[in-house]
């Protein structure tokens, strides 16, 4: 399993490789990679960190589990690789962004070019089973994206963070709203979109407009 993650994050985040629940965590990997299909491929674990380096973070992001599918996860929450049909939550980020930015809906539900500009594509959970959804949870990846989650906000300033759900709501619940742009509204799966949580909710525009308020430039979504 060859797995890395972006210097400019190990900075930050030493201490917490060194931890006990972390070293059993990469130990469950391994097992689990040798003798499973295990979603993202193992290089692409930590691709939201590699996509968008500490000091680039503009926005925040935070999903709950890979894709279970093959060839769907790619490292990105709610990201599918190239040439993959686009997710139903996904369908429903683009007809957002339609509506919020008269956005045409894009052929390829990749999101790299978002990490690429300062966007932390975050999953609770980063690795998954195939065709078992949550079967990686509480293995140690939700104290780790805690972690991520409790630096960015600790140590930088102005972030946007897009808590779409009540599982992302509760896992930001400790952001320091004083210091950072908090927006929340329903999850956009269909579920929830469909009745009435998610559509309207402009946060694409509300992103942009707060980055620009800061002398920062806002996101080609």
């Amino acid at each position: 399993m060859n797995v890395k993650i972006h210097s400019s994050w190990a900075t930050y985040l030493s201490e917490e490789f060194e931890k006990t629940y972390f070293k059993s965590l990469i130990d469950f990997l391994k097992t689990e990679y040798e003798t499973k299909t295990i979603f993202p491929p193992g290089p692409q674990i930590f691709a939201a960190f590699d996509r968008c380096t500490w000091d680039n973070v503009k926005v925040v992001i935070i999903g709950q589990d890979p894709y279970h599918g093959p060839n769907q996860a790619n490292g990105l929450c709610f990201s599918v690789a190239d040439n993959v049909p686009h997710p139903p939550s996904l369908i429903n980020i683009f007809k957002e962004l339609k509506s919020d930015l008269s956005l045409e809906i894009p052929k390829s539900g990749n999101l790299e070019r978002w990490a690429d500009q300062g966007v932390l594509l975050l999953n609770a959970t980063l690795t998954v089973d195939a065709h078992r959804a949550g079967s990686h949870q509480k293995k140690g990846w939700e104290t780790f994206t805690d972690a991520v989650i409790q630096k960015l906000s600790e140590e930088k300033e102005g972030v946007v963070f897009l808590l779409w759900g009540g599982y992302a709501q509760k896992k930001g619940r400790k952001i320091d709203s004083h210091k950072h742009y908090v927006l929340k509204c329903g999850h956009p799966s269909p579920l929830s979109a469909n009745r009435g949580f998610w559509f309207g909710n402009q946060h694409f525009s509300q992103t942009n407009s707060f980055l620009k308020s800061k002398g920062v430039d806002g996101i080609d979504w």
